[in-house]
């Protein structure tokens, strides 16, 4: 009887170890092909001929059209640069220098995947579109409150993630010397 019950035991042990894994690895898995630079996560694998199996099963799970591998990349950030989540009561500055790419795009979604840029306002901001600093690095004011420069002005309520989707990019492929930067994401006053 106690052979039986360690059986079942150890079976039971190996199924949640498992399914749990997996679990992981089609929702978030960032252990398995994702590529983190600060609070920007990227699946590089996802855009190739022949993804590995975890990248496989998370762009399955997703069930987004994603960019292939030429045409460009995509970063998520779900928290700020100090590791705390994106909430839609505080402002963020988004400030640094984006990596080599012909043309990117910057947009606010929900868990949903549902965009949040406020009504009357365009869903995306885009390169062509931003102010630098006299260092060439870029500088955006994320949130509902109404700040200068470039801004990107979200509604709802929540938390959210910040999508910068690069466009015909070096990022990743070894070439340049500006591949491993992406900019930081500061958190600002909370209502």
């Amino acid at each position: 009887m106690r052979f039986v019950l360690l059986l079942l035991t150890s079976i039971a042990v190996a199924l949640a170890t498992g399914f749990g894994l997996s679990y992981y690895a089609l929702t978030d898995g960032r252990l398995f092909g994702a590529s983190e630079i600060g609070p920007w996560v990227s699946w590089p694998d996802l855009g190739s001929a022949s993804p590995n199996p975890y990248s496989r099963g998370h762009l399955t799970r997703e069930a987004a059209l994603q960019l292939g591998r030429a045409e460009g990349l995509q970063f998520v950030a779900t928290t700020d640069s100090a590791g705390d989540a994106l909430d839609l009561s505080c402002t963020y500055v988004l400030e640094g220098h984006v990596p080599v790419s012909s043309f990117w795009t910057l947009a606010a979604v929900n868990a949903e995947g549902v965009n949040l840029a406020a009504s009357g306002t365009e869903l995306a901001l885009r390169s062509s579109e931003i102010i630098r600093n006299n260092a060439g690095a870029i500088v955006i004011s994320i949130g509902k409150a109404l700040s200068p420069g470039s801004w990107l002005e979200l509604a709802g309520t929540g938390a959210f993630s910040l999508r910068l989707t690069l466009y015909d990019t070096t990022a990743f492929s070894g070439f340049g010397s500006d591949n491993d930067t992406m900019p930081s994401i500061t958190r600002g006053n909370c209502a």
